[in-house]
């Protein structure tokens, strides 16, 4: 089975108007918005304080089925924007992001050994900046064998400087047979408070379901956008009736969003959403489905984080507001 890594390179490359741009960056964020004119000091200074900070008040919540525990809308993923060497300016941006992240609301950090140095970064960045007891923290196991798995987890530790996580997923459904005994094994010794199941594409939500209702898992993890609602007519309904957390990936369809979404203004409702970017609404979008506990942006860039974050906030949509964004990008 191809990986999402492989997915996105594939994808990525034979998206139109995103071939030049780096695969972090168009396949997880919104397009860098056009060049601005030039302003007073003052003013950029005071514009940029302004983008950089989310909105106020509690960010909506979401309980946990298995156990209540209530965790914030808007969480973090790290594929591609968190894959950045520990001394680059990336890195140091990626400082703010954390920052504005954890003050904003969030807490939901999703990792994964299979994203490069993904682990390093976050690592780094919980234990500098002191996040790790505001941080729910999710990684995953992929491997092939049982000792595999057991040196991996290791490693994860190592790299994440911590000796537990709250939830351990097994990654797109990988050597299942042996890596989900082993989450269960690890989850009953203290190492994660929750398990779960992941993947990233429409052609595996069968399987997902199939496997969920047999395993009956804390957590899944998979994808669902404006443009891909697929999960919404099966698979959600099944993780209702189960108990179980939904976590969403590529909320933005790896990008393809922004290049679809191009100069089109926000629908006339946005604002009374408090809706006021694309990548807001297309957070609100998945947030807004009853069955979704989190969705996961992944961001390196301090004025987009908390820009996202913004999405937690406010109303969610009507279903008919819903319906009317499926059939602009569907």
């Amino acid at each position: 089975m191809p990986s999402r890594r492989d997915f996105l390179t594939t994808t990525s490359l034979a998206a139109g108007g995103f071939a030049l741009a780096p695969l972090a960056a168009c396949s997880r964020e919104a397009p860098p918005a056009a060049a601005p004119q030039p302003q007073p000091a003052s003013t950029a200074t005071a514009a940029a304080a302004a983008a950089e900070t989310p909105a106020p008040g509690a960010m909506l919540t979401r309980a946990i089925p298995s156990t209540g525990e209530k965790i914030a809308v808007i969480g973090a993923g790290t594929s591609g924007s968190y894959e950045v060497a520990m001394d680059s300016p990336e890195y140091e941006a990626l400082k703010d992001v954390v920052r504005i992240f954890f003050e904003g609301g969030g807490s939901v950090i999703d990792t994964s050994p299979n994203y490069s140095n993904a682990e390093d970064v976050v690592g780094a960045l919980l234990a500098q900046g002191g996040w790790r007891g505001k941080c729910f923290l999710a990684t995953k196991l992929a491997a092939d064998d049982r000792a595999a798995l057991e040196a991996q987890w290791a490693d994860s530790q190592r790299r994440l400087k911590t000796d537990k996580v709250e939830l351990l997923a097994v990654h797109n459904l990988r050597n299942l047979g042996e890596a989900l005994p082993y989450a269960r094994e690890l989850k009953e010794q203290g190492k994660t408070k929750y398990i779960g199941l992941t993947h990233y594409v429409e052609s595996s939500h069968a399987e997902l379901e199939r496997v969920m209702r047999a395993e009956k898992p804390d957590f899944i993890q998979i994808n669902y956008s404006v443009n891909a609602p697929q999960a919404a007519q099966s698979l959600f309904p099944a993780a209702q009736e189960l108990g179980v957390a939904v976590m969403v990936n590529r909320a933005f369809d790896d990008g393809k969003l922004f290049a679809q979404a191009g100069s089109k203004p926000l629908p006339g409702w946005a604002a009374e959403a408090g809706v006021t970017s694309w990548s807001q609404m297309f957070l609100k979008f998945a947030i807004s489905h009853p069955a979704v506990t989190v969705v996961i942006p992944a961001t390196g860039k301090p004025e987009r984080q908390a820009d996202q974050l913004k999405a937690g906030h406010g109303a969610l949509l009507t279903q008919a507001q819903q319906d009317e964004l499926k059939a602009m990008f569907g």
